[in-house]
């Protein structure tokens, strides 16, 4: 049991893990390499957690030829998937050439909840809900007064009771965030609603027990925070896309392989994964929540009280459409989005979107993801690429030197790869050298 970590300054915090869980030389080296180099760039880096001993990396890449709505994009992205850049870059260039991708935000509203319990009949609460709901809205004046200037704040609330939890109600808010994420600004709406709650329902009813605060918190639940992303073509437009194979047989087969997705669940999870691929990486890279994110998406697939995809196929008339509908709450102010020296440099990258032309670009990405995957799903699948990506992790936990590694590259070039082929070749080729 220690106490007081948080308080020891940062190469004071890694001594004392390393003695505590028995870090060697080289251990302590790593974690002693983020104390030297731009110190104000690692000091901002620091300031954005507790207890921070370092920095975890991960690639930043671009993935080149995102066209949105008419407009070409360089998307960074932040990854750690060997194949995750590669494949989403040769979907974006692939549909570039076939009139990019079209995306639209349907809605950008979020939610607030907040639960109280409170031993008094619904007939109450209707009774006064009017008077009610305009005392809470104006509770949160002072907070909500800039956001109104930009054309957002709260929206409506509802109420509804927690059955069957006892006398448990669930106050509903739907909030327009604007360019922010908002989930402070949302916060601070519900406590301060929440107090003048529980103030109000005193007041008035002073013979019933006190309403009971169970919690007020935003929810990323956000199933009316929406944007939809779409590429159509010509199905003729497909014709060797995959060598050997008609665009009618490529576009019926990739039809089978997302309507399986939609039916069965055990697909549908790495289905939407693979969606995951593009859009976290993105979410990522601009400093956003990617957890959030992905909590939503995976809440939104159950929405037909089945885990499905969140894709769909449509061939009809000819025409092959490939659409992606997801919630996605982001901002581009606020956060860590100006913060974070690397957040701040992909929205230069950018071009500084709004948050709804950022939701659009990131559904693109994602959409891209998955055309990527289900393609080589139907064709090669998934390994060959992937591995050929994977091979350089490969060569660097078999520690391969330069030499050995150009050996291993010219004689696996057109030939499938495994861990075990690899590692075979390389013994091979090092007791002949």
């Amino acid at each position: 049991m220690i106490s007081g970590f948080h308080k020891l300054n940062k190469s004071e915090k890694i001594k004392t893990l390393a003695d505590l869980v028995k870090l060697d030389q080289k251990d302590r080296e790593l974690l002693q390499l983020f104390e030297v180099g731009v110190k104000t760039f690692q000091n901002r880096i620091e300031s954005f957690s507790e207890n921070v001993i370092g920095n975890f990396h991960l690639p930043y890449a671009v993935i080149p030829n995102v066209l949105v709505n008419g407009k070409t994009f360089f998307v960074p992205a932040a990854t750690e998937e060997s194949s995750v850049i590669a494949a989403a870059s040769s979907a974006a260039k692939f549909w570039a050439q076939r009139g990019g991708f079209l995306s639209k935000v349907i809605n950008t509203h979020k939610v607030g909840t907040i639960y109280f319990n409170w031993k008094a009949p619904v007939s109450f609460l209707q009774k006064i809900w009017d008077d009610l709901k305009i005392h809470l809205m104006r509770s949160t004046d002072e907070i909500t007064s800039g956001m109104r200037q930009r054309g957002g704040g709260i929206l409506s609330l509802d109420y509804e009771m927690m059955l069957p939890i006892e006398d448990e109600y669930k106050l509903t808010v739907l909030f327009d965030t604007r360019d922010a994420m908002g989930a402070n600004f949302i916060n601070s709406c519900l406590e301060k609603m929440a107090s003048a709650l529980s103030a109000y329902l005193l007041e008035r009813f002073e013979t019933i027990q006190k309403p009971d605060i169970t919690m007020a918190i935003l929810s990323n639940h956000t199933p009316e925070c929406l944007v939809t992303c779409k590429v159509e073509c010509d199905v003729s437009a497909l014709d060797g896309v995959i060598p050997d194979m008609s665009g009618a047989e490529f576009a019926n087969k990739f039809k089978r392989a997302v309507d399986i997705a939609w039916h069965d669940p055990s697909r549908a999870v790495t289905h939407n994964k693979g969606i995951m691929n593009g859009v976290s990486a993105v979410v990522i890279a601009t400093a956003n929540d990617f957890r959030a994110v992905e909590a939503a998406g995976h809440a939104y697939a159950l929405q037909h009280g089945q885990y499905r995809s969140l894709s769909k196929v449509t061939v009809l008339n000819d025409t092959f459409t490939f659409q992606l509908t997801l919630p996605l709450a982001l901002g581009t102010t606020g956060g860590l989005t100006g913060l974070h020296p690397m957040a701040a440099l992909s929205f230069k990258i950018l071009k500084h979107p709004d948050s709804l032309g950022l939701m659009k670009i990131i559904a693109a990405c994602g959409l891209a993801s998955n055309f990527a995957a289900i393609k080589s799903l139907v064709s090669d699948g998934i390994q060959k690429g992937h591995m050929r990506l994977h091979l350089n992790n490969l060569l660097l936990n078999l520690n391969a030197n330069e030499n050995e590694v150009l050996a291993v590259h010219k004689y696996f070039k057109g030939k499938n790869i495994s861990t075990a082929a690899v590692k075979s070749f390389l013994e091979k080729h090092r007791l002949n050298h």
